[in-house]
């Protein structure tokens, strides 16, 4: 998808960031939100299915609490997130409520994109809302989520959910315009990138890791979770919030912020899974014969295949395969278990009744039907 094509977007997610939400102050930036509520309710009007993932509730909190600094301790960062969420969800649906608009809070944890038949629920209940024209409002469930407060990933989980609504385009919001080929704040001759077909490591290493204040994330994050809408399909766009109009300007066509282009082919909701969202519970070493059989033949790991297992896990759990130099070659669900492949590591399939003692279920140590390769 182009940019001319963005006007054909029928569904949005629309991602925005505590440092747009929020002042250094920490209290909530209304202005922000009033002027992004106009954009988006307009783009509702207009026909258009929008959904809103938010940042700022851990922010909001300290600011309500008079906090002079960020929140550093899990515990502290919990009871602002308590305190801010419904903060949070008060403003937007007053805003939303001044365009006749109504909206659902849905409030996520990685479990909920990990466990298949959680990831599933989670589909049909936005699937719903969008059918009675609800604005749904997406955050992490910072209050009880651990994982997700140390990581700040947000971004991670605006791309998960433009993959599983199968969303046209993604649209993180932030306070830069875009990625620059180097940080603008240190170096005046940095500039802009528009356009991006394929994130690759050089791409990665022109990203800064630091946040702001307030929030946790950084452009890295933001290149992470590109990655991840990119391989589902979704063409991203990483612009300044700030921007007046910057919503229907994207949608015309204007050259704002830096366009990620999809992969050409949506991946199916179930390697989407399998690739992003169950949690990797171990890790496969495999030789280069099978890695090159993986990538280029588009053949099932065997355990003839496989050099090394790292990690506890059962059957059934997502794994990392990775070559002999650590690179990752793909993810899948393992037909045995980490002692199991251990025993059997390097070994013909006619040999694995034997070693075990029964004979398995499957030849395979993970069937090409569930590995995802990586790009």
């Amino acid at each position: 998808m182009h940019r001319a094509d963005f006007g054909e977007c029928r569904r949005l997610v629309v991602k925005i960031g505590t440092s747009s939400l929020a002042h250094e102050t920490g209290k909530l930036n209304l202005g922000m939100m009033e002027m992004l509520v106009r954009q988006l309710a307009d783009l509702h009007n207009q026909g258009r299915e929008v959904i809103l993932v938010t940042s700022g509730a851990i922010g909001a909190g300290a600011g309500k609490l008079g906090l002079r600094r960020a929140p550093r301790t899990i515990p502290e960062k919990q009871a602002c997130a308590a305190i801010g969420q419904g903060l949070l969800l008060h403003m937007y649906e007053k805003f939303f409520a001044e365009y006749g608009i109504t909206v659902g809070q849905v409030l996520l944890t990685r479990e909920d994109f990990a466990i298949r038949r959680r990831f599933l629920n989670a589909q049909n209940t936005l699937r719903s809302l969008l059918s009675f024209g609800v604005v749904p409002i997406i955050n992490e469930n910072d209050t009880v989520a651990v994982d997700e407060i140390k990581l700040g990933d947000n971004d991670h989980l605006s791309a998960l959910v433009a993959g599983l609504m199968n969303a046209d385009l993604l649209v993180m919001l932030t306070d830069t315009d875009g990625l620059y080929t180097a940080d603008p704040r240190r170096n005046p001759e940095a500039r802009l990138i528009p356009w991006i077909g394929e994130i690759t490591e050089d791409i990665e290493k022109v990203a800064g890791a630091a946040g702001s204040r307030l929030g946790t994330g950084g452009m890295i994050t933001k290149l992470h979770a590109a990655r991840i809408a990119t391989h589902a399909g979704v063409t991203t766009v990483i612009a300044r919030a700030s921007l007046k109009d910057v919503l229907p300007r994207i949608l015309a066509g204007e050259e704002l912020g830096t366009v990620f282009r999809a992969l050409p082919r949506r991946m199916e909701r179930r390697k989407q899974w399998i690739a992003y969202g169950a949690p990797v519970a171990g890790r496969i070493v495999v030789d280069a014969g099978a890695a090159r059989a993986l990538r280029e033949k588009g053949k099932s790991l065997l355990p003839s295949g496989v050099v090394a297992v790292e990690g506890s896990f059962e059957t059934g759990q997502t794994v990392s395969i990775v070559d002999s130099e650590g690179r990752e070659v793909g993810r899948g669900l393992v037909n045995y278990s980490a002692a199991e492949i251990e025993r059997i590591k390097g070994c013909r399939t006619t040999a694995v009744t034997d070693i075990l003692g029964y004979q398995p279920y499957y030849e395979e140590v993970v069937h090409r039907n569930n590995l995802v390769i990586e790009p």
